[in-house]
């Protein structure tokens, strides 16, 4: 594995054990449908969550978070989509985003990211 593939799967490690702190129960890691990819799946009460973590391990190339762009946020969607038709989910769900910077060690949770 690849030095950025292990920084991502580390950070992935850490937005779970985070937001499982945050009472979330985590329902799946890495689905995929297509040529898209959930990263991490949680819920809360009657809340489905779907969640994009994005760890850089420097900042220079700017903030994790600004490389979920629009290409990223479709397939995301499209996973989405899928997972709930799979699982006949007929409740609320939610896109967020975890930003990790390796650098200072900070984790940001943007609920509601986008959709």
């Amino acid at each position: 594995m690849n030095n950025n593939a292990q920084t991502g799967k580390d950070g992935e490690q850490r937005a779970a054990e985070y937001l499982m702190g945050k009472g979330y129960k985590l329902v799946e890691r890495n689905y995929r449908y297509k040529r898209s990819e959930i990263d991490i799946i949680v819920k809360k009460e009657q809340l489905l969550v779907f969640v994009e973590v994005k760890t850089r391990s420097y900042s220079s190339f700017g903030y994790p978070e600004d490389a979920v762009n629009g290409i990223k946020i479709k397939k995301v969607i499209e996973g989405a989509d899928q997972y709930v038709h799979e699982k006949n989910w007929c409740h609320d769900i939610r896109f967020d985003v975890i930003s990790i910077d390796c650098s200072t060690q900070e984790i940001v949770h943007f609920e509601d990211a986008f959709y």
